[in-house]
This record gives C-alpha cells, structure tokens and sequence, in this order.
C-alpha cells in the first residue's frame, strides 16, 4: 500500500470517504474527506444493488473529493454479517481459519460454501480436551461483499482489504480515554443498528440489528400519507420532544416513540444478554454514534431504558487534521465519518 489510504463507508444513503496518512501513528492526520449522495435503490442495506451507478458515484467521489490514494478499505455491516462466539482448540490462526468450514456449518443460517469466514482472537484458554482459543466467528454471505468489492474496482480503485464495520466503529472510538474499561460502542445507521461491546478495546460481542433511522421515516411516511422527504424533515424537526402543541404532532410523537421504544428495548436486551453470558463483565457506559442517533432525545431514551451513562462518539478526537481541511465543514459531518475513519485505521491493524 502507499503512504496513504483511504476508508470508503457504502451506505444507503450516500458515499462517505477519508484519506488518512500515517495510519499507523498513534495520532494519524486526516488529510481529506468527501460524501457524495447516491440514488434510491443503488445500495439497500449496505449492499450493491446496482455496482456501476456505485462506481459511477465512486468516481465523482475522487474528483471531487480531491483523494490521491486508490488503495481503499470497505467496510460490511448488514443483517447478512454475523459475529458469534467461537472456541476452537489452540493452533495457529492460518490453521484455524483452514478449519473454520468444517467447524461452524451448524452455526450458520446460510451454507459454508455460500459464505466468507473468518476469527478474531481474544484470549486463550484451558478446557476439558486440551488448550483452546477464544474470539468471534465473523461470517457473511459471499454476494453480499463481493457486490461491494466489483463496484469499488469498477471506479479504478483497488480495494486492499473488507474489514467489519463494528470493528472500524471500536478502532476509532475507543482510542486514548475511551480505551479502557467495559464500553458498548452503538451505531444507529439508515437501516441497521450496530452493536459492539469491547473491554480494553478488544471486541467481545457483536450484534448487527436490522432496524434504523430510515425504518422511522418509513414509518411516517406510510402512516400519515406523505411523501418521504417530508416524513424524514417532520422527524429530524420534531424529535421525541417531551410534549405536543397539537393533535397532529401528537401522532408524530405517538409513532416516533412507539417505533424508538422498540429499538431501545432491543439494545438493552442486547447489552443484559451480553451481562449474562459473560461472567463478571459488566458495561459501564455506552457511546453513541451515527446518523440516526442524531434525533433528538434519543440519547436520554436510551441512557433511562439501560441506565447507563450515554455520550456521543468523537471520530476526530485522535486525530491530527491537516490544515488544508475547513474545521467548520468538519464539525459539520459529525459522527457521519466515524465509519470511514475506522475503516482507514484497519491499515494499521
């Protein structure tokens, strides 16, 4: 790879990239970043439907965006990934990995030959048949990354590795302060919600929920007979404001909250459920990031539900930012980047 590289973050929504040099350094400087938006239709939950509209958009990415790299990092992330908890007895991780079909096919809701393997080592330990590896068994259906793949090398570009977009989300969150301790880092994306608890920034749990902010535009959308832009501009205006000033807002909110609620509950199953398979390892708080996390009031629904303290995630906090980038712009993007800087930091991995 060259000296920079580039963190490209597919989304329903758009492209969103950075170029990051010195990716390796405890403090790496972000050079450039740009988002472009993409059509209905061309991505539909973290997957390329339609590879040369993508790579179209991919293209005017780099031109416009000013990116020098072609070396790129994608990320997965979608209800045809999954993480699960895998031990295996000790060997090296080549051979471990040679033996991942032969050991997981009962694990899986889709057939081996179907599906991309991989582990993630986390500790190692003694059981009743001899020394074993502890971590996670990541898998995800062959066509649902391959589509991402022939889109990015339809633009030109040469993508050098598909890391796990809940594995970006810890590597550029949980660095210097947020490093230690027991955290649930949550991203509440355009059509899936992700969860990953990590202790000392290890992962240790991952779970991919398919359910985010675009369900709650839908929602709107389908129940009060309006276009969805208008649906989607009510929600971000009206949030989960605390009181109605009209019956017609008392519907929005009555829908808001029931929708909200559901997701809410489902995150705080999500981290008991953690609680109870792990002995001991409790989380003590939970940063938030994402675009549908954005809506206000979220964050204090969520941190009543799973009485934990809630704070939003700061992709930029350890980074330099080189000086060529407009800071305003920047603050603009909020977490919306962290993905793609995750994403960059994998080169260092």
């Amino acid at each position: 790879m060259g000296k920079t590289i580039v963190g490209v973050d597919i989304s329903a929504n758009g492209l969103r990239a950075v170029e990051l040099g010195d990716a390796t350094k405890a403090r790496p400087t972000l050079l450039r970043h740009h988002s472009v938006a993409l059509p209905p239709g061309a991505v539909s939950r973290g997957e390329v439907v339609e590879p040369s509209t993508v790579a179209t958009a991919m293209k005017q990415l780099w031109s416009t965006g000013g990116f020098t790299g072609k070396d790129v990092i994608i990320g997965i992330g979608n209800s045809r990934v999954l993480a699960r908890d895998l031990s295996v007895p000790k060997a090296s991780l080549k051979r471990i990995r040679e033996s991942l079909p032969f050991q997981v096919q009962e694990m899986l809701p889709f057939p081996t030959e179907d599906a991309l393997l991989d582990f993630y080592p986390i500790s190692e330990s003694d059981s009743e048949t001899g020394p074993v590896v502890n971590g996670l068994l990541v898998a995800a259906v062959k066509e649902a990354v391959l589509g991402n793949v022939n889109a990015v090398q339809l633009a030109g570009l040469h993508p050098v590795e598909v890391d796990l977009v809940p594995f970006a989300l810890s590597r550029v969150l949980l660095r210097g302060a947020n490093s230690t301790g027991t955290t649930a880092v949550i991203d509440v994306g355009a059509s899936t919600t992700i969860v990953i608890v990590c202790t000392a920034s290890v992962p240790q749990f991952v779970r991919i929920i398919p359910t985010g902010g675009d369900d709650l535009t839908t929602a709107l959308s389908t129940r009060l007979s309006m276009p969805m832009e208008n649906a989607d501009g009510l929600k971000r205006s009206t949030g989960l404001a605390a009181s109605a000033n009209s019956a017609e807002q008392a519907e929005v909110l009555r829908i808001m909250f029931e929708l909200t609620s559901e997701l809410v509950t489902s995150l705080r199953n999500t981290l008991s459920y953690f609680a109870s398979s792990r002995q001991g390892d409790v989380v003590e708080r939970i940063i938030l990031t994402g675009g549908g996390a954005q809506l206000a009031g979220f964050a204090e629904a969520l941190g009543e539900f799973t009485r934990l303290p809630v704070s939003r995630g700061n992709p930029f906090e350890t980074l330099d930012i080189s000086r060529k980038i407009d800071q305003a712009g920047l603050d603009q993007q909020g977490s919306s980047l962290a993905v793609a800087i995750g994403l960059a930091l994998g080169s260092a991995a």
